[in-house]
Formats: C-alpha cells, structure tokens, sequence
C-alpha cells in the first residue's frame, strides 16, 4: 500500500489491488461491466483496528455490527443477500475462511442518530461487537436538520461505542443525485471527518469513494444507484463491501505486537 504505513504481504497486497469486475444493471450502460477498484489513499484506514487485529491473529471468532438507516439495511437492493453487510460478511469470509465471522445488519430504514442511539443496548450492545461499522448523516441532510445538535449526538454515539471496547469505523453518506442536491451535504461530510479524527475513530468516506466513480471513473449514477436516486443497487452495496473489506483487512493485518497471539492466519482470499 502507498504512504507510510508498513506494506501488506505481497500476496494480500496482490489481491487488493486487483480489481473486481462486477456486471452493472442490465439496464444501465447497455450491460456494461465497471471495475470495482480505488486508490489505496481514499480507502484505507487511519487509525488501527486493535481488537480485530488480535482476534484475527489469534484465529478468534469475528463479531461485526452494522448500525445504521436505510443504506446500511439494503433499500434499493434486490435483496438482503444483497445489501451491504451481507456482501461484507462474504468478503471477509473470503480472506480468513479459518474464522468465523459474523457481520450483524442493524440497519432501519429512515432512521438518524438519535434514533440509533435509542436502541443502542439492544442493537449494538447486546452482540458485544469486536468492531462497529457505524453509517451516519444522509438522513440528517435529507430532512435539512442542523449540524450542531447532529454532532452532539455523533459524538455520544461514538463515546458509547468505544467504552464496549469496540472498534470503530463510521461510514459517511452516499454521493447519490438526491442527496448531493441538498445544500449541507459538503458540510455534513466535513462535520463526520473531524468528528472522527477528534476521536480517534477512522471513517470509511463512502462519499468520496462514490463521488470518485462517478467524477473520475465516468460511471453514470444509474450503474451504481437505484431508481430512487438515493439508495445504492446491488452492484453499488457490492462494490462497497468489497472497499470495506479491504480496508478492514489492511487495517487488521498490519506488523503490530500482540501478548497473546503466536501465530496470524494467512488473509488469503479463497478461491
């Protein structure tokens, strides 16, 4: 990987840096095929993953929670199998096929922060998750709510997730034509990153990543998007998955010590 931190093993680098060709919709693009690839620069994660770490080093079963609102259960996808979570859940298997890896789909439709944090004890708690995937902030920019009283309760959200001693990667809104319509979304994105980078918490720019597609990979919003303009279809939840899984396995296999693992399963993904 690019930057200053420690390269991947060749033959993990290898694979991530390979691109996935995935179908877009038959109706989009006259059933054209994009690539699912981004630079290592928009994907990876700051900020280590040192429970995941430990657990996969140590061959340790994988609990993973998604918390989120629409984009995170799957609307717009042509099933649950298809939603994002779902997708990841594979993906991971895929690279530690030794572990057992659970990812957990606690996504609501229309839901927003104060709505996840209501039922936070059953949704997150109750799995006591070695990391959190929390999506957050499109429905906030849909409904035009400030941002103060929004990154008040992003921040208690990510305090209430770390004191589980979970980690932690938010995922900011998806570039889709309704959204990026309203006039806050450039503010709410910038709102999540230095409210992550203050806490410590990596982010996920999911924004950015999609925007990317579109801006410089000429991908139309139809080949990644629903009809609803808003939600993602089965080849964007893929798509993003597989990003997610990347950089949760980059982040989980860095060189780092830990006191109770000898040995560190190969991330290899199956064939």
């Amino acid at each position: 990987m690019s930057g200053l931190r420690p390269p991947l093993p060749s033959a993990i680098a290898a694979l991530i840096g390979a691109s996935l060709w995935l179908p877009a919709p038959s109706h989009a693009a006259q059933g054209q095929a994009y690539a699912c690839a981004e630079k290592d620069a928009l994907i990876q994660l700051a900020v280590p993953l040192p429970r995941t770490a430990r657990r996969v080093a140590a061959g340790q079963s994988l609990t993973i929670v998604a918390l989120g609102s629409s984009s995170t259960a799957g609307a717009g996808a042509s099933g649950s199998a298809a939603s994002y979570p779902s997708r990841l859940e594979a993906e991971l298997k895929s690279w530690f096929p030794t572990l057992a890896v659970t990812v957990v789909n606690r996504g609501v439709n229309g839901e927003e922060a104060r709505d996840m944090l209501a039922r936070f004890d059953d949704s997150v708690a109750a799995y006591k998750p070695d990391l959190v995937l929390w999506q957050i902030g499109t429905n906030a920019v849909l409904r035009d709510d400030p941002l103060g009283p929004f990154d008040d309760l992003f921040e208690d959200g990510l305090r209430r997730i770390k004191a589980l001693g979970a980690d932690v990667v938010v995922i900011d809104p998806q570039f889709a034509p309704k959204v990026i319509a309203k006039p806050d979304i450039e503010d709410m994105v910038s709102v999540i990153a230095a409210t992550a980078a203050k806490r410590g918490v990596d982010l996920f720019r999911r924004f950015a990543v999609m925007r990317s597609w579109y801006e410089n990979e000429r991908i139309p919003f139809e080949a990644f998007t629903s009809p609803d303009q808003l939600h993602m279809n089965d080849w964007g939840y893929a798509c993003i998955a597989k990003l997610i899984g990347d950089a949760i396995v980059e982040a989980s296999t860095r060189p780092f010590t830990a006191a109770h693992a000898t040995t560190r399963p190969a991330a290899v993904r199956a064939n």
